[in-house]
């Protein structure tokens, strides 16, 4: 095996894991918020748990993918893959620990879990739908998948505004139920990270496309 299709093979091996620990991250949310409507603390203790798992994997990844740099010396194109594996690892690591957050949340919520508004899982959905999208847009580098996630961000975005503006209400009007508000805002705003980071991966796939830098946020 030539150089050149001995670093094709270790790129291509790269991003099939990083495929994987990008399904990994999706299924951490994928339990975080069944734990969360469930009242399930003993899934959410295993999403909390299964974190270092993807932790440990990422930086295992994050090594191979930085010994490849120094074996093989990528430039130009070859060089823009690493480094967009590099940023994905990363945005990727930081979503499970998105994930991981609300299951924290819902120990902290207890019984009250059962009160968790509906548009916690529609924000959900969304973020699941951008997900899919990504890892379609990074498997066969499409710039035209990858610039759809700004408008699902927005939406995003948008809803996690609607859900606080209707929590503090809340407050207003219980403000005994401040402990439980505060739990279920705090979800909110992990699933409008976890939705971020997913935006930060379509950046990154124009910049491996383009070989500029874009702001989809």
């Amino acid at each position: 095996m030539t150089t050149r299709e001995q670093f094709q093979s270790e790129l291509n091996a790269l991003n099939e894991d990083i495929i994987k620990l990008a399904n990994a991250a999706g299924q951490a949310l994928d339990d975080a918020v069944d734990a969360l409507y469930s009242q399930d603390i003993e899934l959410a203790r295993q999403v909390i748990a299964n974190d270092k798992k993807i932790d440990r994997k990422e930086l295992e990844m994050n090594d191979k993918t930085i010994l490849l740099i120094a074996k093989q010396q990528p430039v130009a194109t070859d060089l823009r893959r690493v480094i967009t594996a590099l940023k994905i690892l990363t945005d990727i690591e930081r979503m499970a620990d998105n994930a991981k957050n609300i299951a924290t949340a819902t120990i902290h919520l207890g019984e009250n879990a059962s009160i968790i508004p509906n548009d916690i899982r529609k924000m959900y959905n969304m973020t699941k739908d951008m997900m899919y999208t990504a890892i379609q847009a990074y498997k066969y580098e499409d710039i035209t998948v990858a610039r759809k996630l700004a408008v699902m961000d927005d939406e995003v975005d948008h809803l996690y505004k609607t859900i606080v503006s209707e929590l503090l209400g809340e407050t207003a009007v219980n403000p005994d139920r401040i402990q439980y508000v505060m739990q279920v805002a705090f979800c909110a705003r992990y699933l409008e990270r976890f939705a971020d980071h997913i935006t930060n991966i379509g950046e990154n796939i124009l910049y491996l496309v383009k070989g500029e830098n874009y702001n989809l946020n």
